[in-house]
């Protein structure tokens, strides 16, 4: 029978079923590459290619050594990139051993969306924002393709993107976590609720820009519960009656990120309308990791307070990884036991176990996690 016929024999079969083609769910996508832009919660190793490299115990449960990410091992990027079957990202930043050919990542730990007036690594902050993220993704695509044309048909051209191949990759977003907590440190709730609407509109008009520069398919996180941060109660002793909710989470400032998370799915829509040809897909990382924070104890989890790596008692902190002096006696910030306990790493950064667990709860398309409801394989499909 030849293939013409099958069809025939297949949409007649169906429609004796009355199953309307148009209602079969679309075939995955073959995303040949992802790029990400971030922050420390996706960075795979730019920071560290920037400046100082992040040291031991970190990356100690999945690559046994430090990879340049923020936790004990692999962050949700990677899972996107394992359940697309497609290799870790290498970093933009990092020159040395990197393959670009299916992707790159963009992210730094400390960036935010809007450029910040401080000097560098004030409150913690990149000076990668997510505007020099874009110069950064720009003259990459410009590069490898003139890289490419010169060395096309040799071994150097397997670790290079292919131009048509960027129009089908997977634009990835992970930020916004950075301008909440400066903003928490620097602004008064109202100023910060008034901000809030320029730092989205700046994200959106990222997105229009990769749009331009011929992306179609992008994922976009919502930032997390940044109230449930173990470090925001580092230097509190006694909070505020009131002041934390049920886990021990700052309740004020989980309310202003879901503010933010609000704006930005109403932005999300709104861009659908404007990029017409873009598939542009919203994930609630928010209620993925809040979830398991409010699971924690069901799931046989440390409290979610607690933190994995580093010395934090009574107002004596030694963050993961290093050395300091206790009552005159040198102590060490190391690891727990068992990271797959626990659900922070260091007080800001989430564990590997707890990063798999957000990435398998928004992967598959979630009907109350993902916007439209479909998981990251089809999230070239316009719905």
């Amino acid at each position: 029978m030849s293939l013409t016929m099958g069809f025939l024999f297949l949409f007649l079969f169906l429609w004796v079923l009355g199953v309307k083609p148009d209602t079969l769910p679309p075939s995955p996508c073959q995303f040949p590459a992802i790029y990400n832009f971030g922050d420390s919660n996706s960075d795979t190793g730019g920071i560290s290619a920037a400046f100082d490299p992040i040291r031991p115990p970190y990356g100690q449960a999945f690559f046994h050594k430090p990879s340049g990410r923020d936790s004990d091992g692999r962050l949700i990027i990677d899972f996107i990139a394992e359940k697309l079957k497609l290799p870790y990202l290498s970093a933009y930043l990092n020159s040395i051993g990197t393959n670009y050919r299916h992707g790159a990542n963009f992210a730094t730990g400390g960036s935010t969306i809007t450029r910040q007036n401080e000097t560098i690594f004030e409150y913690g902050i990149s000076p990668f924002s997510l505007d020099m993220q874009i110069v950064q993704f720009q003259q990459f695509k410009s590069r490898t393709g003139d890289l490419y044309n010169q060395v096309k048909n040799t071994p150097e051209a397997e670790k290079l993107p292919r131009a048509e191949e960027f129009a089908k990759a997977l634009y990835t977003f992970d930020i916004g976590q950075n301008d909440l907590s400066v903003g928490f440190r620097k602004m008064r709730f109202d100023e910060l609720r008034a901000a809030m609407p320029d730092i989205i509109n700046q994200l959106a008009t990222a997105i229009q820009l990769y749009r331009e520069e011929g992306g179609r398919s992008f994922w976009i996180h919502n930032t997390g519960p940044i109230g449930c941060l173990p470090v925001n109660l580092f230097y509190v002793s006694n909070p505020p009656p009131g002041s934390l909710d049920e886990y021990g989470c700052v309740k004020a400032q989980n309310e202003m990120a879901v503010e933010f998370n609000t704006e930005l799915k109403d932005r999300v829509i709104k861009l659908r309308t404007q990029l017409p040809e873009a598939a542009i897909t919203y994930v609630d990382v928010y209620a993925a990791k809040y979830g398991l924070i409010s699971k924690a104890k069901s799931l046989g989890l440390a409290d979610p307070l607690k933190v994995c790596c580093g010395y934090h008692v009574n107002y004596e902190h030694i963050w993961c990884g290093n050395k300091g002096m206790v009552n005159k006696t040198q102590v060490y910030g190391g690891p727990c036991k068992d990271t797959s306990m626990f659900i922070s790493w260091d007080g800001v950064h989430y564990t590997q176990a707890a990063n798999k667990w957000v990435a398998d709860h928004t992967h598959n398309g979630s009907t109350s996690l993902v916007d439209p409801p479909i998981p990251i394989t089809h999230a070239c499909h316009r719905h």
